[in-house]
């Protein structure tokens, strides 16, 4: 794979899962054992990125110790016997260079994706947000079908599609697509959260890019929403209205985006993940087995 790096957004603040993330941030929610941002990390390594550069923010500093290698930690289970847990620190050994950069004031994820410029600006790069997990429990192959398909279509860009319900593309970022029947999409627009009467297609932008060093320049020519926000979802309809190839590639049907971005999404998440744990799924599944029947009992 030529593109081996991966900008990771996880500056956010996370409002919407108050009181959470008042302490923590969002990306360090549990989801089953790990937290949200090993999964990522996780998918990124098995997909050939070896470098990974984390668009941070104040009160996000668990984020880089969690990636550290902590020998005393390492130690301390050694020596009161507990080797068995060594395995689950394995994560912290892949081969994948962290680097951190700050978003120093909340002006959106395009203006996030902006901050790695001084340090990726010459080169294409991967862009995977730190709050959203393709494929159960990471077991997605969406981020090397996407480079792919960035270098046989000599594209400027690649964007991770889902189908969403009609009632739902008010949520999200959703494109409009020509070549429907073929396995790359030619993107010809793009819009954050239309109104639902307005929305082109139900393709939603599935938290996965690839972009060309052109995308920088895009995002200095678009201007802030209403809200003072830069939105990536903007300036990549900048590059459509210039002439930019931009591909879509959907989801495989047994794959999908599972995200934390409110109390709804994040428990589904954690539940599915949970009752599907290797571990003990099995023993979740019959606790809550029981525990449904036991309140239609009681009624």
């Amino acid at each position: 794979m030529t593109i081996n790096i991966a900008i990771v957004p996880v500056a956010g603040l996370g409002t919407s899962v108050l009181p959470l993330t008042k302490s923590q941030p969002k990306e360090m929610l549990a989801v089953g054992r790990k937290p949200v941002v090993q999964y990522v990390v996780e998918e990124l390594a098995s997909n050939g990125i070896e470098r990974i550069l984390f668009i941070t923010a104040q009160g996000k500093s668990s984020i880089a110790a969690h990636f550290d290698i902590d020998e005393n930690l390492i130690q301390y289970l050694r020596e009161t016997g507990r080797e068995s847990n060594l395995a689950e620190l394995n994560y912290e050994r892949q081969n994948i260079e962290y680097f951190y950069t700050r978003q120093r004031r909340q002006l959106g994820l395009g203006h996030a994706v902006l901050c790695a410029e001084p340090l990726v600006g010459k080169e294409p790069a991967v862009v995977a947000l730190g709050d959203s997990i393709i494929g159960r429990h990471a077991s997605s192959n969406i981020v090397s079908r996407m480079v792919d398909a960035y270098e046989s279509e000599k594209a400027d860009a690649v964007i991770a599609l889902e189908p969403v319900a009609a009632s739902d593309v008010d949520q999200y970022g959703i494109v409009d697509v020509r070549d429907e029947n073929t396995d790359y999409l030619r993107i010809t627009g793009a819009i954050e959260k239309p109104p639902i009467a307005d929305a082109p297609t139900n393709l939603s932008i599935a938290a996965r890019y690839v972009f060309s060093p052109a995308i920088y320049e895009a995002l200095k020519d678009t201007p802030t929403d209403r809200h003072g926000t830069l939105q990536l979802t903007d300036a990549i309809a900048y590059l459509i209205d210039r002439g930019a190839k931009i591909v879509g590639i959907k989801l495989q049907s047994d794959v999908k985006r599972y995200d934390i971005g409110n109390f709804d999404s994040y428990f589904k998440t954690f539940l599915e993940f949970t009752l599907t744990d290797p571990i003990f799924g099995t023993e979740m599944q019959s606790y809550v087995r029981d525990y449904l029947a036991q309140q239609e009992r009681q009624g």
